[in-house]
């Protein structure tokens, strides 16, 4: 099954350079080892919020907005489609990203007909 993980943080963007905990995994070695178990489908980092544009049609007009669909402390700085047997598979595969550790992973599983 297919399961997306939206990488949320708080506050601030984490710069890809900022300091880390030396015990937690680097995101490179995570990429490395879920690409390896072929257990990642695809991931990577997103612009900020401020770069998102919102698009909705109300009665036939496009209404174009800058910014994000939601205003919070809370956004999405990433996302990564993994492949696991069960939820069980993709809780476990998402304790070992490096952004569980200080942000959260919301984890999604994909419709399935």
């Amino acid at each position: 099954m297919r399961y997306l993980f939206l990488i949320g943080v708080g506050g601030q963007p984490v710069a890809a350079d900022a300091p880390r905990d030396p015990s937690e995994m680097d995101i490179d070695d995570w990429v490395e080892e879920m690409d390896a178990r072929g257990t990642r489908i695809i991931g990577d980092r997103l612009r900020p919020a401020a770069d998102a544009t919102t698009v909705q049609v109300r009665g036939g007009e496009l209404l174009v907005t800058d910014g994000p669909y939601a205003e919070g402390k809370d956004y999405i700085a990433g996302i990564d489609i993994i492949e696991a047997a069960d939820l069980d598979e993709a809780i476990d595969v998402a304790r070992r990203h490096p952004m569980a550790h200080g942000g959260i992973i919301e984890i999604r599983p994909f419709w399935v007909d």
